[in-house]
């Protein structure tokens, strides 16, 4: 019988309470738009599954991760078994915009010396007029973070296909340059099908090493 997916991806929402990260999950995933959603007690978790191109289906598992302080230590349980991160930021909090370099180095110090691929997310785009934080400095951020920038609402759903799929695509995209390298005891990629084998040498070892792409 042929898979229902040749691969599989684990990917965690990152960043401070409130920034939207559950809103932008249900949306994606179910299609809807809760105006007021409760905030996440530990980890929730989401699945979907896409066709990142012919033949090649993906089934995404989402970690949604709470970003109270008092929730930490469970959530950097699940960072060592994701493939991806998606960094969130409130385009109307300043704060949260500001908490992205520890979200991320969080990550990346719990992961060492292994890789993930991250995304970064300005929420809440439909807030013209309350928005603190303009688009230009978000993606000199990313450049500093050597990572990919994406504005989305989840309120007029603008932009939420586009990140998820930019992610994804990075993920595979890593996978195939061997930045990322599945493993028996890493659950962050699965894979139904053979996956490429790079070329080794001292370039290589060293970009697994520093992937945050």
């Amino acid at each position: 019988m042929e898979p229902r997916w040749q691969l599989q991806f684990r990917v965690i929402m990152l960043g401070d309470s409130t920034v939207g990260k559950s809103s932008l999950l249900r949306r994606y995933t179910e299609g809807v738009f809760l105006d007021a959603a409760n905030q996440t007690v530990g980890v929730d978790f989401y699945v979907q599954s896409v066709e990142l191109e012919p033949g090649l289906r993906v089934k995404l598992q989402f970690w949604d991760t709470a970003g109270q302080e008092r929730f930490r230590s469970v959530t950097r349980s699940y960072y060592r078994n994701s493939a991806g991160g998606m960094l969130l930021f409130d385009l109307t909090n300043r704060s949260s915009f500001e908490s992205v370099r520890r979200w991320h180095r969080d990550v990346t110090d719990a992961l060492q010396p292994l890789g993930i691929v991250f995304l970064l997310v300005g929420h809440k785009s439909d807030l013209r007029e309350q928005r603190r934080v303009g688009r230009r400095e978000a993606e000199r951020l990313a450049a500093s973070l050597g990572v990919q920038y994406v504005e989305t609402s989840a309120k007029d759903a603008s932009n939420v296909a586009q990140a998820f799929h930019t992610l994804t695509l990075g993920i595979y995209r890593a996978l195939q340059a061997g930045r990322l390298v599945p493993s028996e005891a890493w659950d962050g990629v699965k894979s139904s099908i053979p996956l490429p084998t790079p070329a080794k040498g001292p370039e290589k070892e060293e970009k697994r090493k520093k992937c945050s792409c």
